[in-house]
This record gives C-alpha cells, sequence and structure tokens, in this order.
C-alpha cells in the first residue's frame, strides 16, 4: 500500500433489512476488533464515547467463525444488559477456537450520545473469514 493510502478497518455492506460489515486486519485478533468496532459504529457515534467501564471476555468456541459469531453477540449482550456503549477492544489472546479480551465504554448517556440504531444480533448466514497475506471477514448483524 501507498504511504497516503489510508489503512481500512471495516466497511458496511449492503444487505436488505439487516446490516452487514466487512472488516480487515494484519491479525486474527485486530480483524475480530475492526469488527467490533464497526458494528459499534453503527450503533452510535463513537466521537463522545468515552472509556470509564472496562468488561473481561473470554470465550470457547468449536471454529474461528463460530468464535467470531460468539465474540460479537456477547459484546451486544454487555451493551445491552448494561445499557453500555463499547468503543475500545484489545483481543489479548486468540486461537481458532478461543480468545480473551478486555473492551471498554461508557453507560450510555442520551445527553452526550448519539444513537443510531440497535442491533440484536450477529447471524451465520454469509459468514467469511479469510487469510490471504490479510485477514478479511464478512458478518451479517440482525437489526
Amino acid at each position: 500500500m501507498g504511504a497516503n493510502l489510508i489503512k481500512k478497518r471495516f466497511e458496511v455492506i449492503d444487505h436488505t433489512a439487516d446490516i452487514g460489515l466487512k472488516a480487515y486486519g494484519d491479525s486474527l485478533g485486530e480483524l475480530f476488533e475492526n469488527f467490533a468496532y464497526g458494528i459499534f459504529s453503527q450503533i452510535a457515534d463513537l466521537d463522545n464515547v468515552e472509556e470509564r467501564d472496562s468488561f473481561e471476555i473470554i470465550l470457547e468456541a468449536e471454529d474461528q467463525e463460530e468464535l467470531l459469531v460468539d465474540w460479537l453477540n456477547e459484546l451486544l449482550y454487555i451493551s445491552d444488559a448494561r445499557k453500555t456503549i463499547l468503543k475500545k477492544f484489545e483481543i489479548s489472546e486468540i486461537t481458532e477456537t478461543q480468545l480473551r479480551a478486555m473492551v471498554f465504554g461508557e453507560k450510555i448517556d442520551h445527553q452526550r450520545h448519539r444513537i443510531y440504531t440497535y442491533i440484536k444480533a450477529a447471524t451465520y448466514y454469509d459468514l467469511k473469514i479469510e487469510h490471504d497475506g490479510i485477514w478479511q471477514g464478512q458478518v451479517i448483524f440482525d437489526v
């Protein structure tokens, strides 16, 4: 890549009645982090969200696709159950079947936070993870 090109973290893909994301990363962990940041940037404007609260996440799954869906759904669950917007995602350990991470955000404050949409869950529909020099993937979310 040229020095003037900005490295892309994620992009929104068109999908009827749902939200789709493609994400990219130099590692599997960065791919998962960029998916998380991408989906929360669709939920709310993250510019005014502070990293006041933190949550540890430890997950185990059958394969990396299931791990990705479990990761994203765990983040959506934390956000919904704790009325929190998440902004920063740090995966400290990841294999194809396990991950350990710390995530950061704060309670929703409707005076400061602009909420765009509610997202129910990550799905297995059209789910992809590929590695060909760079990690990339695709996830469709129910809204």
